[in-house]
């Protein structure tokens, strides 16, 4: 007989199945109030005991307590941050992953779940006109990404410059790079080089501009460029800087979490044309590319070099990497800072089979046109104005007049009256407001009730 613990019930099997059921079936998916909606220390008090708790109890207690105190992320009113909109078939086929066991670490013991997510992958690399046998893993998020290829990229310019001691070696970044590469940087114990922008945006100019007036420029063996920044969208001079790169025999590296989505936005092509440069490149599936939380997709030109790199040795393991380099089975815990993973590139991989490319691009386009229409309201109404030009989903825009504590209220208020979650930013010193679209069923008429809730 199965321990407790393993013990199948069937009940309450199917209760858990009726709010999943339930949830998926909302349309649109509420707001809820997040930290708005305060959870009391009573409702938690004395749940962890010998016996146990009644499991239908506290799903009734999750779902009238905490749940509303989590701002759904997956509504089209959730305009803040990066927002998450994962299709129903990903959200379905995570169900499927959680209830099944699986373990994505090797090809040993998960050969089926790594050659739907290579699919993925492949996909992924094809589109961004990287070269035949790039590829990578599905990690968890950005910042373990960039920290991967960060890695490889420092020990491969640590190979390629044996003059310089280890400590030396340096990359280039913009000081408008997510604040994961700096992060990434100082844990691999490399100095950056920051790069002067032209406007926010860093060009292959500025580039060498920076490189000639540094001291040792020899020390600088990668640079990382973004496509996408999180703040406002932009796309560094990709083609520009990553001709350079592969010129000067950079590491290129392209930080693409956000951003990287419009590889799947045809009238972007030209934009993210320099991507086919990239030794690494990153890009979240979870963010818009439609995929449940956490999912990041890490690629690399040569992976053969990554795995080198990055893979982990122990007597245990062994057997996952073979006696010969032609017996190698394709392993995801070799391209990244992992071992142990979930398959977290099923959902994608599934959502994008049975949903189909064409709708994928409509359905990243159409967060191109929604920042386009909202900034044309916006040049409309007198007491709004653009702070910038919208680049790619992202609006930044202020109020007339406003200081910091109105945008805070202001922000508050469309919360507590479930119209939408839009935070403000700061933008060059200023706070702003900002508007990140990404949510395909994200309405004409949210829109038009978050500027009006602006007029008083």
């Amino acid at each position: 007989m199965a321990h407790q613990l393993f013990t199948y019930d069937a009940k309450f099997a199917q209760a858990i199945f009726d709010y999943c059921a339930e949830r998926l079936a909302m349309d649109p998916v509420p707001l809820d109030y997040g930290s708005l909606h305060e959870v009391p220390d009573s409702v938690l008090a004395g749940l962890i005991t010998t016996a146990g708790c009644d499991p239908s109890e506290v799903l009734g207690l999750f779902r009238d307590e905490l749940a509303p105190a989590v701002v759904s992320i997956d509504s089209p009113g959730f305009l803040a941050f990066i927002p998450n909109a994962p299709t129903k078939n990903s959200l379905l086929f995570d169900m499927v992953v959680a209830c099944s066991g699986l373990n994505g670490t090797s090809w040993l013991e998960a050969e089926g779940v790594v050659v739907a997510e290579n699919q993925a992958l492949e996909f992924l690399a094809q589109r961004s006109e990287l070269p035949e046998g790039s590829g990578g893993a599905f990690v968890s998020g950005g910042s373990v990404g960039n920290l991967s290829a960060l890695t490889v990229g420092r020990d491969v310019g640590r190979a390629r410059h044996p003059e310089l001691k280890p400590w030396e070696v340096r990359f280039a970044i913009s000081a408008d790079a997510h604040s994961s590469i700096g992060k990434a940087l100082h844990v691999l114990g490399v100095e950056p080089l920051y790069v002067p922008t032209d406007d926010h945006r860093m060009t292959v100019e500025n580039l060498k501009a920076a490189l000639a007036n540094d001291p040792n420029p020899n020390s600088v063996v990668g640079v990382v460029a973004t496509c996408g920044t999180t703040n406002t969208g932009l796309v560094d001079d990709l083609e520009g800087i990553g001709n350079y790169a592969r010129e000067n025999n950079l590491w290129f590296h392209v930080d693409g979490a956000y951003g990287g989505a419009i590889i799947l936005a045809p009238s972007m092509h030209d934009t993210i044309k320099g991507l086919r440069h990239a030794d690494s490149f990153i890009v979240d599936p979870h963010k818009w590319l439609f995929a449940p939380l956490d999912c990041c997709a890490l690629l690399y030109r040569d992976p053969t070099t990554a795995r080198k790199v990055l893979a982990q040795q122990a007597g245990y393991l062994d057997i996952l990497h073979g006696d010969d380099e032609a017996d190698y089975k394709w392993n995801p815990s070799d391209f990244g800072i992992h071992l142990s993973r979930r398959a977290r590139g099923l959902p994608f991989w599934f959502s994008l089979v049975t949903n189909g490319v064409a709708a994928y691009e409509d359905a990243v386009e159409k967060g191109i046109d929604l920042a386009t229409m909202a900034a044309k309201k916006i040049d409309a109404i007198d007491y709004l104005e653009m702070v910038r030009p919208e680049s790619l989903s992202i609006v930044l825009f202020r109020r007339k007049g406003w200081t910091n504590q109105q945008y805070n209220e202001w922000s508050e208020k469309l919360l507590r009256s479930q119209i939408a979650f839009v935070t403000p930013t700061k933008w060059e010193g200023e706070t702003v407001a900002r508007l990140a679209f990404m949510h395909p069923d994200t309405t004409e008429d949210m829109i038009d009730d978050i500027f009006a809730s602006m007029a008083g």
